[in-house]
C-alpha cells in the first residue's frame, strides 16, 4: 500500500472520507481488555472493596490478576485516542458545533442515564451518601473533584465519560487550528502530544501530594486522580487521535507500519508496563503503540483490505462495545457482591467469568438496542431544519464512545 493509494482512497469525496468498519470492531477487544481488567481485581472500586477475582487458589488468583493488571488503562486509552481520531475522520463542512455537541450528548447520556438510575438503586448505600456525591457524577463533572468518593461514586466505569464529555465540548475549537496545521508538521505535533502524557505524570509524581496512600493503588488518591481520572491530563491522548486521523487523510502514514508492526509495539508496550513505574502504565508506555494500531487499521480500511475485523459479527461487537463497557459496574461489581466474596476451583471460577461477560454482553446489547439507537433516532439530530452560521466551527459525526480501568493497581476503568 502506498502512501498515494492512501491519500486518493481517504480523499473527502461525495461521500466523504472512506468507512473503517475494522476500526468499529477492534473497539471490542479494548472494551475486553477493561472486562478482563475488572474481573481480575484483588479489590472492588465498589465498598467495602471486596475481592473480584473468583479464584479460589491464591496462585492462580495471582497469575489472573498479573497477566491482566495494566488491560484496563490500555483500553481506556485507546478509545480516548479513538475518539479524537474517529471525530476528525468523519468531520463534514457545513456541520455547526450546535449540531455536533447535540449528536454527542445523546451519544452518551442516555445509556449513562439508565446505568446510573440502575447504580442507584443498587449502590446506593455503599457508593452515595449526599447529593455532593452523586449529582457530579450524573452531569458527568465528577472526575473534576479529587475526592474517591466523588470521582468514582455510583457506576465506576462511568468516570471516562467526563473526559469524554470534555474532548466532545472541546473539539469544535481544537480542530480549527489542527486543520491549519501544515501536513508536514503533524508529525512533530503528534510527538508533542505524547510527551504530554509523560509531562502529566511527572507532574503527578513530584508535584501531587503523595500521601495519604490509596486503599486500592500504590500510589495516593490524589495522584491516580490527577494522573488518571483528571480530565484535562487525557486530553493529550484525543488530540494526538486528531492529529493522526490527518496524517491518515493526508496519506502520510508509513507504508512499513501495518497492523503486523503495531500489533509488536502493543506488545511491548504492555510487557514495559510491568516494568515501568505504577503511574507510566496508564497511558505513557502504550500510549505510541496504540496510536500506531488504530492509524495502521485505518490505512487498512482505506486501501480496500479485507480482514476479519471488518466482519459482520465484530463490527456488532464494536457496535454494543460503549454498553458493554458501562454496565461492567452493574454486571461484574455488583454480581459480585451477591456473591459475598466466595472464591471457587478453577472451573466454577471460569464459569463465574463466563457468567459476567455474558451478563455484561447482553446488557451491552439492550443499551444499544433499546436506549442508544432510539434516543439519536429521536433526538439526535433537529427537527427544525436550520442553515448552521458559517462562523461556527465545523465538526464531526460519529466516534466511539470510550471504555475506563482501575487496580492495586486496581479501580475501574472508562469509556468507549
Amino acid at each position: 500500500m502506498s502512501m498515494s493509494t492512501v491519500r486518493s482512497a481517504a480523499d473527502t469525496g461525495p461521500a466523504g472520507p472512506a468507512r473503517l468498519p475494522s476500526l468499529t470492531g477492534l473497539r471490542f477487544f479494548a472494551a475486553l481488555l477493561v472486562f478482563l481488567f475488572h474481573t481480575s481485581l484483588s479489590n472492588s472500586p465498589i465498598p467495602p472493596n471486596d475481592p473480584i477475582n473468583p479464584f479460589a487458589d491464591a496462585g492462580i488468583a495471582h497469575a489472573y490478576e498479573k497477566a491482566f493488571l495494566n488491560t484496563g488503562y490500555i483500553g481506556v486509552s485507546f478509545f480516548f485516542v479513538l475518539s479524537g481520531f474517529v471525530l476528525t475522520w468523519s468531520a463534514r463542512p457545513g456541520q455547526s458545533a450546535r449540531a455536533f455537541w447535540r449528536r454527542r450528548m445523546t451519544k452518551i447520556f442516555p445509556n449513562h442515564v439508565v446505568v446510573f438510575t440502575a447504580s442507584l438503586v443498587l449502590f446506593a448505600g455503599a457508593t452515595i451518601t449526599s447529593v455532593g456525591q452523586w449529582l457530579p457524577n450524573l452531569l458527568l463533572v465528577h472526575t473534576f473533584f479529587p475526592q474517591p468518593e466523588i470521582n468514582l461514586s455510583m457506576n465506576p466505569p462511568s468516570w471516562s465519560l467526563g473526559s469524554e464529555l470534555l474532548f466532545y465540548l472541546l473539539f469544535p475549537l481544537l480542530i480549527v487550528p489542527v486543520r491549519r496545521l501544515r501536513e508536514g508538521a503533524l508529525w512533530g505535533w503528534a510527538a508533542v502530544m505524547v510527551a504530554g502524557t509523560v509531562v502529566v505524570q511527572l507532574v503527578s509524581t513530584y508535584l501531587v501530594p503523595d500521601t495519604p496512600k490509596s486503599a486500592i493503588t500504590p500510589i495516593s488518591d490524589k495522584q491516580f486522580w490527577f494522573g488518571y481520572l483528571f480530565p484535562p491530563g487525557r486530553l493529550f491522548e484525543f488530540v494526538l487521535g486528531i492529529l493522526l486521523a490527518r496524517i491518515v487523510l493526508a496519506g502520510r502514514w508509513p507504508r512499513w507500519m501495518g497492523t503486523g508492526v503495531s500489533l509488536a509495539l502493543c506488545a511491548l508496550g504492555y510487557a514495559a508496563g510491568f516494568v515501568v513505574p505504577f503511574p507510566y502504565t496508564f497511558v505513557v508506555a502504550t500510549i505510541v503503540p496504540i496510536g500506531a494500531l488504530i492509524a495502521s487499521v485505518a490505512a487498512a480500511d482505506v486501501a480496500g483490505r479485507a480482514t476479519w475485523l471488518r466482519s459482520r459479527p465484530m463490527v456488532w461487537l464494536g457496535e454494543v462495545s460503549f454498553g458493554f463497557y458501562l454496565v461492567q459496574g452493574v454486571s461484574i461489581f455488583y454480581l459480585r457482591s451477591l456473591l459475598d466474596g466466595a472464591t471457587y476451583g478453577v472451573p466454577v471460577a471460569l464459569l463465574v467469568v463466563a457468567g459476567f461477560f455474558c451478563t455484561s454482553l447482553l446488557g451491552g446489547w439492550l443499551l444499544y438496542r433499546f436506549v442508544e439507537m432510539p434516543a439519536m433516532r429521536r433526538f439526535s439530530r433537529s427537527r427544525k431544519a436550520v442553515r448552521p452560521a458559517p462562523a461556527e466551527p465545523v465538526v464531526a459525526a460519529e466516534p466511539a464512545a470510550p471504555a475506563e480501568p482501575a487496580g492495586p493497581r486496581p479501580t475501574s476503568l472508562g469509556a468507549h
